[in-house]
């Protein structure tokens, strides 16, 4: 019974609802998908990764009130989805904030964004799970 509690805390643990998501312009597009050009946090763990899996999903910082801090959360990814619309989007934690939250890339707050109600109140309230296989 205690490894089946303790494994339902671990669960529960690698999400969070309700969670204040910013924007931040990283525009890894400019920079060539360079984490060091983006002097992100990860950038000494992920800078050396192969291009098609630093490209393979949007980007974001993570401060989230669940889930690993640090070094344990670089190059980890995040279903993403805006409690208001629904829309989803799959990141990877590529920096730290401290916002209490996500600080999405641009990009990603945008497509999430799908009736620009973020946009107008500066933020997104979202839920996010954390995933292994990215």
């Amino acid at each position: 019974m205690v490894v089946s509690v303790s494994a339902m805390a671990a669960a529960l643990a690698q999400s969070a609802s309700n969670v204040k998501a910013t924007y931040h312009y990283y525009y890894p597009e400019h920079s060539g998908w360079d984490l060091n050009a983006q002097h992100a946090y990860c950038s000494t763990w992920d800078a050396n990764k192969p291009l098609a899996w630093r490209k393979k999903y949007g980007w974001t910082s993570f401060c989230g009130p669940f889930g690993p801090r640090g070094q344990a959360s670089c190059g980890r990814c995040l279903r993403v989805t805006n409690t208001r619309t629904g829309a989803q989007a799959t990141v990877r934690i590529i920096d730290q904030c401290s916002n209490g939250g996500l600080d999405l890339d641009a990009g990603v707050f945008c497509r999430l964004d799908t009736d620009g109600n973020g946009n107008a109140q500066g933020h997104l309230v979202v839920n996010y799970r954390f995933f292994v296989a990215c």
